[in-house]
């Protein structure tokens, strides 16, 4: 049996060398594609600082209770939007009610007494003049010898009655208005406290941490809700302190935010914080002791929209983002 006979190699170097050319292309195109990409990203590092460690923030108002009592009813739920002096929740008025008309009764009370008291002054300040009168004219009288030593004694002994009484008549009277003035006070705030059981959106916002239910007994200063301030929101990057000597207030911004792809927003730096995010640490770092080891620190910087964000692309507090600072 013959053996087939083999193909010589120089066959297939042909082939070989057609694909050359090929594989140089395309490596030669790469190598364009990387250079162009280098040097773009090198002239934009040159013209633009940036960084991913940033975060939308945004004014977070404590909605709280300024009285105690029993929550009636909420009127609100978990990322409602809610406007400025809307009701969020009611408590039961019931005791401050009362209270209420407690002190009602107590002022009309007390202007009774003010009217009691001030025609009382009234009569004895008529007394006290008329005795007065009589007074001068027993003396006149006195002195003609007309009436007796005791009988100008009585006359006057009833005038300075008279002054007395009056007096007396003017302190009750001053003590009375007081006594009015204390009871309008009381109303007052009896009043304010009934009012505070209506508690309302101290801004516009939107409904966060909702941590209260009906029938729950709430104390003053107990926080029941967290609403986010909707009306301005900005930006606080934490750039590296190398990157700080070209950053200015006033240049302007891309921002990236991370959940929409593809979509910028533009701002500008507003301030520059005065101290690093580690200086205001619970437990702020001393380098003065132990072993130093010197590390890169980051400081806040405010980024203010210059845009207002469209309704596909709400922007909510706390949204990472990233920020590139035009420096050139």
């Amino acid at each position: 049996m013959e053996k087939p006979e083999s193909k010589p190699m120089t066959e297939n170097k042909p082939a070989k060398q057609a694909k050359n050319p090929l594989k140089l292309v395309i490596a030669g195109t790469l190598i364009a594609a990387g250079v162009i990409f280098g040097g773009s990203r090198l002239v934009h590092s040159f013209n633009y600082e940036e960084t991913d460690n940033a975060q939308i923030e945004g004014d977070v108002y404590p909605v709280i209770s300024r009285v105690p009592g029993k929550v009636q009813e909420v009127l609100v739920t978990d990322n409602h939007r809610v406007k400025q002096g809307e009701t969020l929740i009611r408590l039961d008025p019931a005791d401050y009610e009362v209270r209420r008309d407690m002190a009602t009764a107590a002022l009309q009370s007390a202007r009774a007494s003010v009217a009691a008291a001030d025609a009382n002054a009234s009569a004895s300040s008529a007394a006290e003049r008329k005795l007065t009168a009589d007074l001068r004219r027993s003396n006149n009288l006195k002195r003609q010898d007309v009436i007796s030593q005791a009988e100008f004694d009585a006359v006057r002994a009833g005038a300075d009655a008279s002054t007395a009484q009056y007096s007396g008549a003017t302190s009750q009277k001053s003590a009375a208005v007081a006594q009015l003035k204390l009871r309008e006070a009381e109303l007052r705030q009896a009043e304010l406290q009934l009012s505070y059981t209506t508690i309302t959106a101290p801004a516009a916002g939107h409904v966060s941490r909702k941590n209260v239910q009906p029938g729950q007994y709430v104390a003053p200063g107990q926080q029941l809700i967290a609403l986010v301030g909707s009306s301005e929101l900005w930006i606080v990057a934490n750039f590296k302190e190398t990157q700080l000597n070209k950053i200015t207030p006033g240049l302007p911004v891309v921002i990236r935010v991370d959940a929409y792809p593809g979509k910028e927003f533009k701002g500008k730096v507003d301030s520059i914080s005065s101290g690093t995010g580690a200086k205001f640490t619970l437990l702020p770092p001393d380098n003065a002791s132990g072993n130093f080891v010197k590390v890169t620190q980051r400081v806040p910087v405010k980024i203010l929209f210059t845009e207002k964000p469209d309704s596909q692309h709400p922007l909510a507090a706390g949204m990472n983002v990233v920020v590139e600072v035009k420096v050139k």
